[in-house]
């Protein structure tokens, strides 16, 4: 099944989609769905009426999620061209829920930054409440997969040995449009990734390249804190970023920024200026 949220009139609503319709259901978006029982997860809104697809205004996948882990270095080639060896444990950080954008959403391109640049990753949510739990448990708890691109700005990145700064930016991380259940897409075992700036490729790799799993990462981060539904987890990024090319090269008003992962579908964010600074 999928699901997404999508902006109405009245606000924001989870969807489900229903052939290529998107019929609204009774929570505000998908991680109040995924909070309440199934049963009112499913039941349709009787004041909203179905959505065609192609016209919908998608919001972020999860509007307020309680937490957003990410990992870095996690795809085996990515980590061994950087000259690294790889990891014991994921190296894990975190972004705060004003950071998402929706899958259609402009990129507002921050004037105080001259370096931003893509990442394509796959993103997992959390389906159940999650703690202390063993990777077979972690894998029950995922409620689907999207997509998601951790927009960087290098410039601050870089300036500290914490990524935090570089991360945080308001509405610079594209995730959605759907919740892909596990059952549709094998688990994410082995999906090809993609991300693209004006039709060309700039990363490609599979799933079957990362080193932490998704129920491996659930599992390590609950030894540290209870993962609830609706909570995102993005698990890394492989090679091909623009502040790794020689010259390096980054995002400018004007490009198109495509994220896509194989059964998941895309995010298509078209690149503006900063007004405001």
């Amino acid at each position: 099944m999928r699901f997404a949220t999508i902006r109405t009139d009245d606000g924001t609503t989870a969807a489900r989609l229903d052939g290529d319709v998107l019929v609204p259901l009774d929570a505000a978006d998908v991680g109040e769905m995924l909070a309440v029982s199934s049963q009112a997860a499913a039941r349709e809104r009787a004041d909203a009426p179905a959505v065609p697809a192609a016209e919908a205004d998608f919001a972020p996948l999860v509007t307020r999620p309680g937490k957003i882990i990410c990992v870095g270095l996690n795809y085996r080639a990515h980590i061994l061209e950087t000259g690294r060896e790889l990891p014991e444990y994921p190296t894990l950080f975190a972004k705060f829920a004003d950071t998402l954008l929706g899958p259609r959403d402009d990129l507002v391109l921050p004037s105080v930054s001259d370096r931003v640049d893509w990442e394509v990753e796959l993103g997992v949510v959390i389906g159940s409440p999650v703690y202390r739990a063993t990777p077979e448990e972690a894998a029950a708890s995922i409620a689907g997969y999207t997509v998601i691109n951790d927009v960087s700005m290098r410039d601050w990145q870089s300036r500290t040995l914490q990524w935090l700064q570089g991360k945080m930016f308001e509405h610079s991380t594209p995730v959605g449009p759907y919740l892909v259940t596990p059952d549709e897409v094998g688990h994410a075992a082995d999906l090809e990734v993609r991300c693209e700036v004006d039709d060309e490729v700039m990363q490609q790799s599979r799933t079957s390249d990362l080193l932490f799993s998704p129920a491996e990462i659930i599992s390590y981060a609950s030894q540290a804190i209870t993962l609830k539904p609706g909570d995102l987890i993005a698990t890394g990024t492989p090679g091909g970023v623009g502040n790794a090319r020689k010259p390096p090269v980054y995002l400018h008003p004007g490009n198109v920024l495509r994220t896509w992962i194989e059964g998941l579908g895309d995010c298509v964010n078209h690149c503006v200026a900063d007004k405001t600074g």
